[in-house]
């Protein structure tokens, strides 16, 4: 499984050793990348969904910080080149205040910055060196971590099962073959007949843009949707199993993902359908008790107001728009994580000792 290639690489470092980044606000029109290394560059770049997922953010901020702890690259030649470790907090200070919800961004930085201040009394090249290596560790354990995700959830799809996801947790959300999707990806691989739907996902269109895109890239069948389309395909007989990303799961098991999780779970408990949630372990947060303890971005209203150049909410009308939902654990069949697969009651515990064996 760990053999298995995503279809398209979203986060990694350029050839001159940079951030590199897929701009996934372009697609599916354009495959274009970035390539950065200020802090100002890199936070607008997570900010404005340049780079989304919570697996491909924890991953770009710790390559960023990497390229930001070096220097300038001008000064990258130069002996003593590299940032103070004081330069080097600012700067994950920065970047942990572009998106409240996805644990994996906080996750990322404090690794990060454990690994910079126990490089604290070296030299800023050292400190630098070290940032990188553990940048790069982050992504290669991102992409096992999908492999194993993978591995685990094949299981909940035998030959010709149709799954209904939300946004993005495939590829372009990680540095492998994503999360909710390496399933998908990992029973396509084994030769199952897996068909996919993809709710379009409003206002940003995540599944109409990203999740059709990767998956016509790997021949997997693909038919979008829009959201509101969900419960008659459900009533329809279409769909055997909801299969969804998470941005943060509570002690619990309350899950926050992309705004319309949670309606999408009412109505697979109503058509009893099984709802699963696959996510990195990197996303449970045992800090927050339950899904209340989650904080929840709020986005530009211009995101609902508009869809691409054309204006659809008249000027004056107030908008609201969430980036994400909370699920009550009471709904999610399963969560699958990289270290196994879990059944209710959700016990989730700093210590891995404390948690009931994998289901």
């Amino acid at each position: 499984m760990e053999s298995l290639a995503p279809p398209v690489q979203v986060v990694g470092w350029s050839a001159t050793g940079t951030l590199r980044v897929l701009d996934q606000r372009r697609l599916p029109a354009a495959v274009e990348h970035l390539e950065l290394h200020t802090v100002e560059a890199i936070a607008e770049a997570i900010r404005s969904l340049a780079v989304r997922g919570a697996p491909a953010i924890g991953v770009a901020a710790a390559i960023g910080l990497a390229v930001i702890a070096a220097g300038p690259p001008e000064t990258w030649r130069a002996a003593q080149h590299g940032r103070s470790l004081a330069e080097i907090e600012s700067a994950a200070a920065a970047l942990r205040a572009t998106r409240p919800t996805a644990v994996n961004l906080a996750w990322a930085l404090d690794r990060m910055l454990g690994v910079a201040r126990a490089y604290a009394s070296q030299g800023p090249a050292d400190r630098a060196a070290a940032l990188r290596a553990e940048a790069e560790a982050i992504r290669a354990e991102d992409a096992a971590m999908c492999a194993a995700i993978g591995r685990h959830g094949a299981a909940l799809l035998p030959d010709g099962t149709r799954v209904l996801t939300h946004c993005n947790a495939g590829a372009l959300a990680t540095a492998g073959i994503g999360t909710a999707l390496a399933p998908v990806y990992a029973a396509h691989a084994a030769g199952r007949r897996v068909a996919v739907f993809a709710d379009e996902t409003r206002p940003l269109l995540q599944g109409a843009r990203l999740t059709a895109w990767e998956l016509q890239r790997a021949g997997i069948p693909v038919t979008v949707c829009t959201d509101s389309m969900a419960a008659s395909l459900m009533g329809s007989g279409a769909v055997d199993l909801v299969l969804v990303g998470a941005d943060r799961i509570a002690a619990n098991g309350d899950v926050a993902n992309k705004i319309g999780t949670y309606g999408l779970a009412v109505l697979a408990r109503h058509h009893g359908l099984p709802f699963v949630v696959a996510a990195p372990w990197s996303t449970i947060d045992p800090q927050a008790a339950t899904g209340d303890a989650i904080p929840i971005e709020m986005r530009d209203a211009q995101e609902v107001r508009t869809i691409g150049a054309t204006t659809v909410v008249a000027d004056g009308i107030a908008v609201h728009n969430p980036a994400f939902d909370v699920t009550p654990h009471t709904l999610v069949s399963r969560i699958v994580t990289d270290r196994g697969m879990f059944t209710p009651p959700y016990v989730f515990a700093p210590d891995a000792q404390l948690l009931p064996p994998p289901a």
